[in-house]
């Protein structure tokens, strides 16, 4: 049974290895240089951010999320509990505080906008670099209760 729970500073080894799986599992599209000059920005700050994990029955972190307000910054879960439901849970627990959430997804992570698309995330806009100015771009996701095609004239930029 996957329960949800705010991190503590010992879980810090655990989320950042999460990251670091999931990236590797999921972010075929990255340099090997910039891997690792994200992996070193993450280390950094990650460990010791303001997590809601999602956990196993033995209390162990196997999935986690980072909000930033009703922006949803960041949401990892390891690659062997992929589909096992922790990232819906995750999710569900930021929509239930924000219903009107927003993610970022890299446009290379196919595997990622198909499972924000169905848990009814519509595309809002797109810029050419991530937030970091590297070329890889973003798609601009926004929750939505009634789904419906965004307009050349309702999409955002950054």
């Amino acid at each position: 049974m996957i329960t949800l729970r705010p991190s503590t500073p010992a879980d810090g080894a655990r989320v950042l290895q999460i990251w670091r799986d999931a990236v590797d599992a999921t972010h075929h599209f990255l340099s090997p240089e910039d891997r690792l000059a994200i992996d070193a920005e993450v280390a950094t700050f990650l460990p010791s951010a303001p997590l809601e994990l999602a956990v196993d029955q033995d209390n162990q972190a196997i999935g986690f999320m980072l909000l930033n307000g009703s922006h949803m910054e960041a949401l990892f879960v390891d690659p062997a509990h992929h589909g096992a439901g922790a990232g819906r849970k995750l999710v569900a627990s930021a929509l239930a505080r924000h219903p009107t959430l927003t993610t970022d997804v890299n446009e290379q992570n196919h595997q990622a906008t198909a499972f924000y698309e169905r848990l009814g995330f519509v595309r809002r806009g797109r810029s050419e670099r991530d937030g970091q100015g590297r070329a890889y771009p973003l798609v601009h996701l926004r929750f939505s209760a009634n789904p419906a095609p965004a307009s050349s004239t309702s999409r955002e930029t950054q």
